[in-house]
Order: C-alpha cells, then structure tokens, then sequence
C-alpha cells in the first residue's frame, strides 16, 4: 500500500468531479492526500477517501494567479516532501498542462507521476495517458486511475459523492418539499440575468412549488433580489457542506453550469442544467443523476470559452423560458425518476 497525492488544482466543481477517482485510489492506498487550489479545497473536504488536504494557489491554473517567486515554489516544494507521497496523479482539464506542477513534484522527490498530457513529458511523467473524444469530465479524470492500476470497487458505480452525514439544515429549510434555485456562476457568460432568475422562480411558486434561493455571502444581493417575495432567501447563510445539505434534501435543484450544480448532483438530486455552450455539455453537464439540459447548444459562443457572453442578449440562456424550467423540474420531480448507476440522464424537452 501507498501513499498516494492526487491533484485538482482548479475550482469546486472540477474538484467534485474528481471524487470518483480519488475513490479509486483511495481502495488501494494506504493514505490519500488531496491537492487543490484555495477555490477548492472545500469541495475536498467533502470528497470520500480523502485523508488530509494541501493547498497552494498554482500560478499558470488559478484565475487570479500569483507572481511567480522562488520563495513560494520552494515553500511548496518543502510541503510536498514533508508529505512524502511514493506517487503523484495530477488532474487537469483539457486545456491545462500537468506538467508545470509534475516538475515541481519531482523537485519534492515525487518517485513516480501520472498525468493526462499532449505534450512531451520527457522525464517529468511516468504514466503519460491519452483520453480520446471528449467523455465527462468525472470520466476522464477517473480513466487515469484506472490506467495507473486503480479500479473502484465493483459495487461503486463511479459517480460523485459526498462524505455523509451532512449538517442538520432544517432550520433553514422549514418543512416539506422544496426546489432550490441557484442563480449565480463563478462565469459571467454562465449565469442568466438577475430578472429571468427571478421570473423563474415566480414561474415555478406559481406552480405550486416552495423555492428556495442559494448563493454565496458576496451573491446576497443578486439572491435578494432573485427570491422576492416568492421564495426562501439562502444567500450567504450556509456553509459548503450545509448547502450540500440543502441541496441534498431539494426534488430538484435549477442551475446554471457551476460548482454547485455538481455539488447537487453529489449530492444524488436531479438537476435542471441551464447550461451556457460555452464549454461543452458533453463534459461538464451535471453527471451521475437524471438532469435536463436547457440553453441553446448551437448558440455563436459555442466551445468559445468565453468569459462574458460575446453575444447582446445573452440569448443561449435568456430565451429558455419559464415554462420550460417548470416543465424540466415537474419532469424530475415526478416519482420513479432515479440516479443511473453509472451516467447521467440527459432528458430534453
């Protein structure tokens, strides 16, 4: 058995994402450290198999990257070789070089390195794995477990999960059924406006739902405002893990594509994906749990990567209307619909 550091550098819902590969790791190791960013280390300390967590801001994958000092990569180094891991997995989105960070580990005397990469490792890799086509995200990272010699247990089914028990959010949540709206990303061009969030949840209290509003401390204003006098106000009053809580007890949870829509779907709830092409669907769709997927998949921003919405209007978003929304979460909500064992169910209307 070894001890084993596995890499996500980037943010919460990448971090999510990487669970079932950290699972997989996690059922032949002897002790797993988890590396992230300071964007995702919350997220790691709900991932299963998790043993301890580091965190340091990598300047060529954080969106606010640091300067680049000897100072700061030799402190890193120091913490690598403190924690002395026998192999390394680094996981990096498709446009992300592992190999930056695989020089660094093996400063820190990082025996043995695996990695997805294009590019020429030459001695910086010892596993250089190739993913053909473009399967999820969760998929991807987990085949370079796999193709490192860890396979999950046959009785898990490889999609996102969460350390359990969750909080006690009652007192937040009140009684009954509810279905959570989450207005905001960590993207401009991924989040719809402030108005058509809150025509939303009008839409669906007008239907009989209770709806709660979630956000972040910094997107009490945006929430305020979404919720009105329709709904239940969360902004800013949970924790990750208590949000995880509430998002676990919701029917179904509304979304645009960002980290707490793959919390949701780690937290086994159906989803309503309003997802902005700007990335592709084919990845970063909510995985592991039944999900509609609204937006416009053949808008102009398509695969643009793009930050703020290059097109006026924001029609990729801004044209699903209300009454699809409603007609997505009555969908979901119904009884019998269930998690797949092993992918997510993309339902269109």
């Amino acid at each position: 058995m070894s001890r084993v550091l596995v890499a996500r550098q980037d943010n919460l819902g990448d971090v999510l994402l990487a669970g079932p590969c950290v699972r997989a790791v996690a059922a032949h190791a002897s002790h797993v450290t988890l590396l992230t960013g300071p964007h995702g280390r919350a997220a790691g300390e709900l991932l299963p198999g998790v043993d301890d967590l580091l965190t340091w801001r990598a300047p060529w994958i954080d969106p606010e990257p640091p300067p680049v000092t000897a100072e700061d990569t030799g402190a890193f180094v120091d913490l690598v070789r403190e924690t002395a891991p026998d192999r390394a997995l680094i996981l990096t989105s498709f446009h992300q070089s592992p190999l930056p960070l695989a020089l660094l580990l093996r400063q820190a005397g990082v025996p043995w390195i695996g990695a997805i990469s294009e590019d020429y490792p030459g001695s910086l890799l010892d596993l250089r794995h190739r993913v053909e086509g473009d399967p999820p995200e969760a998929v991807r990272m987990l085949s370079l477990a796999e193709a490192a010699g860890y396979a999950l247990p046959p009785d898990d089914h490889g999609a996102p999960a969460l350390r359990r028990p969750l909080p006690d959010v009652s007192r937040l949540t009140g009684g009954g059924p509810y279905v959570v709206v989450h207005p905001a990303a960590s993207v401009p061009a991924r989040q719809p406006s402030a108005a058509w969030s809150h025509r939303v949840v009008r839409a669906l209290a007008a239907e009989g739902h209770r709806v709660l509003v979630t956000g972040a401390p910094s997107e009490r204003l945006l929430t305020r405002g979404v919720a009105g006098t329709s709904a239940v106000d969360l902004g800013g009053r949970t924790s990750l893990a208590e949000l995880a809580a509430v998002l676990s007890g919701a029917r179904v949870v509304v979304a645009p594509n960002t980290g707490p829509a793959h919390l949701a779907a780690a937290a086994g709830t159906p989803v309503v994906s309003l997802f902005a092409p700007v990335v592709p669907a084919a990845r970063w769709a909510p995985y592991g749990v039944p999900f509609v997927l609204l937006g416009d998949q053949h808008a102009a921003c398509r695969d643009s990567r793009a930050r703020v919405c290059p097109v006026p209007g924001h029609p990729c978003l801004e044209g699903i209307s209300p009454a699809e929304v409603c007609r997505a979460v009555a969908e979901l909500a119904q009884p019998g619909v269930v998690s797949p064992p092993s992918a997510a169910m993309t339902s269109p209307l």
